[in-house]
């Protein structure tokens, strides 16, 4: 239950409450939207400004039949909006590592395939929807880079002259499961933490998004989204910010 009289109150006191909440609880684990990466300049899917509004549902492009039935008009789709160069951690990504160092992080559980949270330097991060930046052979399993992936024309072939299979990237496409060993270990995370703060995230795309149903019931639940979410009356701290502009603020001074 909410313990928070006002859950709706000035970033300063914000800041402040959450700040106290990671400092008193023994297992904190963050769990990640696109609103994350959306401030290094990476767009999300369901915004006004998303993928969705301008390819007009590009679901229809991230599935494995579109990939093995026209690779050429995949590998343009996938090039254009996920394999982008030159993109930072922002300050969200780097309080996140700053905070699994200190030990006051149990686990990033990402809906993102960016790998902005280990460029940032986080090392236990769970990616429910996989990882774009890496690719692999569908033949024969062979690993390859997202250099390699870019430096290829066109659609992207394994380079083994004996086999030649078409290459994917490490990512869930619509109509695949969830890998059993992460959603696993990111349902345990959960379970044992007693602050799960939710950032960037809709809390609309499922089964990702019923990853917060694990937490015990005694646990605090802080949100951090632009937009409200159907969760936020059952969250016992709610702030509207841009989590990258909000975290550059959250200072992580011991309370005394």
């Amino acid at each position: 239950m909410p313990d928070e009289s006002d859950k709706e109150m000035t970033r300063t006191d914000f800041l402040a409450t959450l700040n106290r909440w990671i400092h008193e609880s023994t297992s904190t684990v963050f769990f990640g939207g696109a609103g994350v990466s959306t401030e290094s300049g990476l767009l999300d899917f369901r915004s006004p400004a998303g993928i969705y509004s301008q390819e007009g549902g590009a679901e229809a492009y991230l599935t494995l039949e579109f990939l093995n039935a026209r690779p050429e008009a995949f590998y343009d789709f996938y090039r254009n909006y996920f394999m982008v160069t030159g993109l930072e951690p922002n300050p969200a990504h780097l309080k996140l590592a700053e905070m699994e160092k200190l030990g006051l992080l149990s686990a990033v559980i990402t809906q993102n395939i960016d790998g902005l949270h280990q460029q940032a330097g986080s090392r236990r991060v769970l990616e429910l929807h996989g990882n774009g930046t890496r690719f692999y052979c569908q033949r024969c399993g062979r690993d390859y880079s997202m250099e390699e992936a870019m430096a290829a024309e066109g659609a992207f072939y394994c380079h083994d002259l004996d086999c030649g299979g078409l290459a994917r990237p490490d990512i869930v496409m619509y109509g695949e499961a969830l890998d059993a060993d992460t959603v696993t270990a990111s349902a345990r995370a959960i379970a044992e933490a007693e602050l799960l703060i939710v950032g960037g995230s809709s809390l609309t795309v499922y089964p990702a998004a019923g990853m917060i149903h694990y937490r015990k019931g005694d646990s605090r639940l802080a949100l951090i989204n632009l937009e409200t979410t159907s969760y936020d009356e059952d969250a016992d701290l709610v702030g509207s910010w841009p989590i990258g502009a909000l975290f550059a603020e959250l200072r992580l001074d011991p309370v005394e």
